[in-house]
């Protein structure tokens, strides 16, 4: 009796055993953070306020445009696609403090839209430690690009590209041969010098002068002296939309005549608001086509959900931007997962409307077309040649 009843206890517990493990392979997997039926929770942040506010506000509006035509139309696979948004005002020390609470307490999806490079170096780190896409920051920056990191995608062009661009029509279009830097004196200066000298090299040259000026300031008149003194043809500036506005302001009041070439960071309409009639002349390379061309379907599209109008390069690169992340999450499937968003990006190919994106597992840049302008009347007017 008490052998049988030992038998049938044991039979009783493997019965549970094997029931428990049927019940675990049944469970449905466990969704990355951010992830939820209703809804993805993306993580963002920029400068919101401060000297580069007009950056990160614009690149919001651009972006938040087109996912708002995505979630009125049901989402991406049923889920609406949900800003959360942080402000670093431009500084490193807040932009990181900002990805950890994206990160730990948000518990978003994936960071996208970043602004800067200096930024985007306070919050890689944390990006790779916590296996989280970093995606499309408004930054040309060589080391979010080569060596390639898994999390870490860009669309638009490097700044190695546009600056190739600034020297190749300088010497070529003007047979300009005195060129000089005024750079902002951090990582994002650092990145622009590095293109420059790049370029520069390739043909043989070295820069007549090398100037900076401090992060968030338009403390500019020692870099400037140094510009005068040195008389460049040309002046390649690696800065934000202010300190170029008070830059060339003072430039015209010193006498300085060289030519302002400038990478399109900058913030194309907010740095002619700044500079008003001063910035004529300004050339600017831009890595989006003019948002005012509805000739094209990208910006056709733009401008329609754009509502309140307010065209720029920098709100557009928001929207195209958005448009390559519902393109990616749409192809991750119906079950969405941090891995499967990078297997997609890697593999995607599209045309969004007259701009080709195009990446691999070799190749996190999607686009390397760049675009000159010349800052006339007020506007920024797409030139083929100086």
């Amino acid at each position: 009796m008490f052998k049988d009843c030992g038998i049938q206890r044991r039979a009783a517990v493997s019965l549970a055993v094997l029931s428990l493990a049927a019940g675990a392979f049944s469970l449905p997997a466990m969704a990355d953070d951010g992830v939820t039926d209703k809804e993805i929770r993306i993580g963002m942040a920029n400068a919101l306020s401060g000297p580069a506010s007009g950056l990160g506000t614009q690149l919001k509006a651009g972006a938040q445009a087109y996912l708002d035509t995505v979630n009125t139309a049901g989402g991406v696979n049923g889920r609406k696609l949900i800003l959360v948004n942080e402000d670093d005002g431009y500084e490193p020390e807040k932009t990181a403090a900002a990805t950890r609470k994206l990160i730990e307490q948000d518990k978003v999806f994936g960071l996208f839209g970043y602004v800067g490079t200096p930024t985007s170096a306070a919050a890689v780190p944390q990006v790779a430690k916590a296996g989280i896409p970093y995606l499309f920051p408004f930054t040309g920056a060589e080391f979010l690009r080569n060596p390639v990191n898994k999390w870490v995608f860009n669309v638009r062009a490097s700044y190695f590209d546009e600056t190739e661009m600034m020297v190749e029509r300088l010497t070529k279009d003007l047979a300009i041969k005195k060129i000089a830097l005024f750079i902002q004196d951090d990582a994002f200066g650092e990145a622009g010098k590095a293109g420059t000298m790049r370029a520069l090299h390739k043909r043989g040259m070295k820069p007549v002068e090398e100037a900076r000026y401090k992060r968030n300031t338009v403390d500019v008149d020692a870099g400037l002296a140094k510009l005068k003194a040195a008389q460049p043809e040309a002046v390649i500036f690696v800065g934000t939309y202010k300190s170029l506005a008070a830059t060339v302001k003072k430039a015209k009041e010193a006498g300085v005549a060289a030519k302002f070439f400038t990478v399109s960071f900058i913030g194309t309409s907010d740095f002619i608001k700044e500079a008003g009639a001063d910035g004529d002349g300004v050339y600017i390379t831009q890595v989006m086509p003019s948002p005012d061309d509805a000739s094209i379907p990208l910006v056709k599209q733009y401008q329609r959900d754009m509502k309140a109008g307010n065209f720029n390069y920098t709100s557009l690169e928001g929207y195209a931007n958005a448009m390559v992340l519902v393109e990616a999450l749409k192809k991750t499937g119906a079950s969405p997962t941090r891995d499967g968003l990078v297997k997609a990006l890697e593999g995607l190919k599209t045309d969004i409307g007259g701009l080709n994106i195009t990446y691999s597992a070799a190749n996190h840049q999607g686009a390397d077309q760049v675009f000159v302008t010349k800052v006339q009347g007020g506007k920024a007017v797409p030139v083929s040649k100086l």
